[in-house]
C-alpha cells in the first residue's frame, strides 16, 4: 500500500497565505494582481489548501474583549496513552478551541473559551468527568493576552 504524501506549500502558496493573513476577506482578484497570478490560480491554489486542510479562512474575535468571558488552558493527565481517542473527546466538547497532545507535566492540553465562570465549572465538572481516562487536569486562566484570537461559538 502507497502512502500518499503530504501535501506541501510552495513560495507561491506561502506569498497567498500571507496576502490572506493581512486580510482574510481579500478577493482573489486582488491577491492574484498583487501576485502577478491569474484569479483563477488563487482560487485553486487557496482550495487545494483549504482540502489538504493548511489553510482555513474564518472570522475570530478577541475572547479577552469581553468582560466576562474566560479563556483557560486546561493541562490534563491522563490513566494511559491512549490520547488520539480521548483528544477526539475532548475536542467534540463545548468551549473547546484546540486540544494538543504535548510533552512536560501534563498529557494534553485543552484551550477552552467560555462566556461565564458556570460554563466553565461545568466543563472542568461535568463534561470532562464524563471522558473518562482523566486522573488530573490544571486549569490557567487567562488574565491578559497579545495576539490572542478565537472562534466566538
Amino acid at each position: 500500500m502507497v502512502k500518499s504524501q503530504k501535501f506541501l506549500p510552495d513560495n507561491i502558496d506561502r506569498q497567498i497565505i500571507a496576502e490572506l493573513q493581512k486580510n482574510g476577506r481579500a478577493s482573489f482578484k486582488n491577491i492574484a494582481g498583487k501576485l502577478d497570478l491569474s484569479d483563477g490560480t488563487i482560487r485553486l491554489r487557496v482550495g487545494k489548501m483549504i482540502s489538504e486542510g493548511l489553510l482555513k479562512i474564518t472570522a475570530q474575535v478577541n475572547p479577552l474583549y469581553f468582560e466576562n468571558s474566560i479563556v483557560a488552558l486546561v493541562g490534563m493527565s491522563l490513566e494511559k496513552r491512549d490520547h488520539r481517542q480521548i483528544m477526539e473527546k475532548i475536542a467534540r466538547l463545548s468551549g473547546v478551541k484546540s486540544v494538543i497532545n504535548s510533552t512536560g507535566r501534563h498529557d494534553l492540553l485543552a484551550e477552552v473559551f467560555f462566556h461565564s465562570r458556570e460554563e466553565l465549572r461545568s466543563f472542568l465538572m461535568e463534561d470532562l468527568n464524563q471522558i473518562g481516562g482523566i486522573l488530573s487536569s490544571e486549569t490557567f486562566i487567562y488574565l491578559d493576552a497579545i495576539r490572542k484570537w478565537a472562534d466566538f461559538f
